[in-house]
């Protein structure tokens, strides 16, 4: 399911940068079908769950292209590159 996903991922990316109504809500359909079903059976990984969840389809695309220094979003995630992070106070921290 993972490169049905990837693709469905490029398709709604691609759509979104030509403003493509159509595209975007058929894939984004698609998306949080394939997001249900894997919930439902336990096949998706725990962070590919988590990026389609929230909607963070650019860190999806990553995660399953096999990058590991993925960029923490609003909800805290692990520091990205250089280390950087959003604190609870919302001001920029180095990570410990």
């Amino acid at each position: 399911m993972e490169s049905q996903i990837k693709a469905a991922l490029i398709s709604l990316l691609d759509g979104i940068k030509r403003s493509d109504g159509k595209i975007i809500a058929l894939e984004m359909e698609r998306l949080d079908d394939f997001l249900a079903r894997g919930q439902a059976d336990g096949s998706l990984h725990p962070q590919l769950e988590h990026f389609l969840e929230k909607r963070s389809y650019a860190k999806a695309v990553m995660f399953l292209g096999g990058e590991t220094d993925i960029p923490v979003g609003a909800c805290g995630g692990r520091p990205g590159k250089g280390g950087v992070r959003k604190s609870e106070t919302g001001n920029e921290a180095k990570a410990p």
